[in-house]
């Protein structure tokens, strides 16, 4: 009787077990544990697309959006070091780091195109760059086979290195136990994929009893859309994960593996304390080395078409440039660089910790021909700039206090002892305190991010029209081309519509600060045709004395041509027939592997009195 009820007890709990813990069939789990996530867009804007692109490109280009570039672009600060200097440090950099390049090894080239880019594809349309180095400037004994430079005529100083993937992981899915799991944000784990660690903010759930030191699979968490027809993530943070049907957001994340990694601190130190990394990544889906702190001021890292951006521009020595949304600086930095430090580079923001962030890569980078300003790039033009404190092109806030780019600390070595006035500590602090009531300021919290270094961004109220020789308006945008994506459903029309509107006005005053006989460069960061065509159309059609000039180097493709008519009615006219061809228009999904972007390089003529 005994052995019967035992036998009993033992065939309930397994069934109990099976019930709570429902093993998934082998076939589901392959597909369940990968990488291989479905764009979600706000259906207007995908049928937008869809007529813009037609829908198996616009389906490849969304596809390319979820994965990272498969190398990483590397500009070289020619003004400190050389290509062939970067290339061998870059090469025993990327030895130390263990990148055996075994699945490089494997590859069979394709045809090389004019550019030196090797256009060989997987059956995803990915592509990679050549590893073989025609000119051979550094020895096969110090090159890494993943390294190259770049064979486009005038930017030999960029180099590349290749990554791998997308790779297939083991998570160690056995005997019907899934594996531990942390669960990450959306924004965490398009910054994992582009080689980041997984820091502890963007944590959302966990497994339980996960302690420091446990193997984790990461997967993501995407914004679903809600009853009231928002999106939202719908996961509480600290949310326990049981790897069962009934975890928040189990089947949304089929296809969301990201990758495995070990973890830094325990379950509870995730939750408790407010940063650090909580989970070292050493097995990711795709690998890209990281040179983040990697030879600072000697190289940058930066997006092939930002650095055809400014060759587009071509700066001259001795011009004067505004850089209109400069921050971070990568274009600035690279515009002084092709001038050879030599000239006036005007970099403005509307933040004052980006204008720090670019005062500072400055720096880094020895140039010392770039001036920062805080200012909203709508209120560039000032007409009245005779009146205001400053040179005769520059208005500068007199409230404002005036800084020296060149130094993040107060000189006061070289004032003199007649202009200082003896009087107490006391008096000093009562007559400043005196001087803050009376114009209205009121303490903060703080000195703020780069403050505390005793820098600061001197504020500008604008510019004389007509007072540079060439305007680069990198605009802000939708930023649909930027690559690894995992969502995109927050745009609708009415919000890319209200993106060309902005960006409108901030071409507006473009148009007024440059000289005529002088270029302005326009280029977004997005795959949205009415921020790009059809700023270029409003462009040509407003101000007549505009043409669109031709770019060098040209390694992007032709823009679109033709019309949008909308619900309202409303039509939004893009290129004409001829003009496709004087813009380059960066696909992602093309053989280049880039992110999605736009380039319009504009000659301004005579103006007319009026403008």
């Amino acid at each position: 009787m005994k052995k019967a009820r035992d036998c009993l007890l033992k065939t309930f709990r397994r069934t109990f077990f099976t019930l709570q813990n429902p093993k998934p069939q082998m076939e589901d789990l392959p597909e369940r544990y990968s990488y291989n996530p479905v764009l979600i867009w706000n259906p207007q804007v995908e049928e937008y697309f869809v007529k813009a692109y037609g829908a198996e490109h616009f389906s490849h280009i969304s596809k390319a959006l979820t994965r990272p570039s498969c190398y990483s672009c590397i500009r070289v600060n020619t003004l400190k070091s050389t290509t062939d200097t970067v290339i061998e440090k870059l090469s025993t950099i990327v030895k130390e780091m263990g990148c055996s390049n075994s699945e490089n090894k494997t590859l069979v080239g394709g045809d090389v195109d004019a550019n030196g880019i090797d256009l060989m594809q997987s059956d995803s349309r990915r592509a990679s760059m050549k590893i073989e180095d025609e000119k051979k400037p550094v020895t096969e004994k110090f090159q890494h086979p993943s390294i190259s430079r770049c064979q486009v005529p005038g930017l030999d100083y960029v180099v590349f290195v290749r990554g791998s993937g997308p790779h297939t992981i083991d998570y160690g899915y056995a005997n019907g136990r899934p594996p531990k799991e942390v669960i990450v944000s959306r924004k965490c784990a398009e910054a994992v994929l582009r080689g980041a660690q997984v820091y502890v903010p963007g944590v959302m759930a966990c497994s339980a009893h996960v302690e420091k030191g446990d193997a984790v699979a990461v997967s993501v968490a995407v914004e679903q859309r809600g009853v009231d027809g928002g999106w939202s993530l719908g996961i509480t943070r600290g949310t326990v994960v049981q790897g069962l049907p009934t975890d928040p957001y189990h089947s949304e994340r089929n296809g969301l593996y990201i990758g495995q990694g070990t973890t830094a601190m325990s379950r509870a130190g995730i939750f408790r304390v407010s940063g650090g990394i909580a989970v070292d990544m050493n097995n990711r889906v795709f690998k890209l080395p990281s040179f983040y702190d990697v030879l600072e001021g000697e190289i940058f890292l930066q997006n092939l078409p930002s650095i055809v951006t400014a060759h587009a521009l071509d700066p001259q020595k001795g011009e004067r440039i505004l850089d209109m949304c400069a921050a971070p600086g990568g274009k600035t930095t690279a515009i002084a660089i092709l001038m050879k430090d030599e000239g006036e580079v005007i970099a403005a923001d509307r933040s004052h910790n980006k204008v720090m962030d670019i005062q500072k890569l400055a720096a880094e980078m020895g140039l010392s021909c770039i001036a920062t300003y805080k200012l909203d790039a709508l209120k560039s033009v000032n007409r009245n700039v005779d009146s205001c404190k400053g040179t005769a092109s520059v208005c500068i806030d007199a409230n404002d206090g005036v800084v020296n780019n060149s130094s993040n600390s107060m000189n006061l070595d070289n004032v003199e002892p007649s202009s200082v006035t003896e009087v107490s500590e006391v008096d000093k602090t009562k007559m400043q305190n005196a001087k803050q009531k009376m114009n209205g300021w009121r303490p903060r919290n703080g000195p703020g991010r780069n403050q505390c270094m005793g820098g600061r961004a001197e504020n500008s109220r604008g510019f004389a029209p007509n007072s540079f020789d060439r305007v680069l308006l990198d605009a802000p945008c939708s930023a649909l081309g930027l690559r690894p994506r995992i969502f995109a459903g927050e745009e609708t029309i009415a919000s890319l519509r209200n993106h060309a509107k902005y960006q409108r006005r901030m071409f507006d005053q473009a148009v007024q600060l440059v000289r005529p006989g002088g270029v302005i460069v326009y280029s977004t960061c997005t795959i949205n045709p009415g921020e790009n065509e059809a700023l270029v159309r409003y462009a040509l059609d407003k101000y007549k004395f505009l043409t669109l000039a031709p770019q060098h180097p040209r390694i992007g493709g032709p823009g679109l041509v033709g019309h949008f008519e909308f619900a309202d009615h409303f039509v939004e006219e893009w290129l004409r027939p001829g003009e496709e061809h004087l813009v380059q228009r960066f696909d992602p999904s093309s053989p280049l592997d880039t992110i999605g972007f736009f380039i319009a390089k504009f000659s301004v003529g005579t103006k007319d009195l009026e403008e």
